[in-house]
């Protein structure tokens, strides 16, 4: 449990210090044959639905960002997404995000999770903001030392 205080002690900060509205932390875990990735940890949450979102690599802003290893910055939710394929990104629908950025956060020199911030109005995620969230991804969080090359 001690963990969970630590993660989710670093996330209330972050939000705190850059002003998100919400702030997630997603997490690899091994399945059979496969990773899914899993909202973890949040904060500025409007409800727990967070914790029921499953990924498979390559789905959902999660599973987008684990899969390249890239950033993904959206500014508007309505210019990016059609309204049509909002579901294959349930974070967005839970929270009625309307601007993000979502980094890769690396252990390792391999992709172990990811870091989102969110708006519930548009363009407020701006590029200066992307760019905090970046460093603060290779800061690293919790247990995630943020390397992306191995030390050698």
């Amino acid at each position: 449990m001690e963990l969970y205080a630590d993660y989710q002690r670093e996330l209330d900060a972050i939000r705190q210090t850059f002003g998100y509205d919400f702030l997630a932390l997603a997490l690899v875990e091994p399945a059979e044959q496969q990773y899914v990735i899993r909202w973890k940890y949040a904060a500025g949450n409007r409800n727990e639905r967070f914790r029921r979102i499953v990924l498979k690599s390559g789905k959902g802003i999660a599973g987008i960002v684990f899969r390249t290893g890239k950033p993904v910055f959206i500014p508007s939710v309505r210019d990016y997404v059609r309204a049509s394929s909002l579901f294959n990104y349930p974070i967005i629908q839970s929270e009625q995000l309307e601007s993000l950025g979502a980094v890769p956060l690396w252990n390792d020199a391999r992709v172990a999770g990811v870091l989102l911030g969110g708006f519930r109005q548009e363009h407020a995620m701006t590029p200066e903001l992307m760019q905090a969230l970046k460093q603060t991804a290779q800061s690293g969080i919790g247990e995630l030392d943020g390397r992306e090359v191995a030390s050698q």
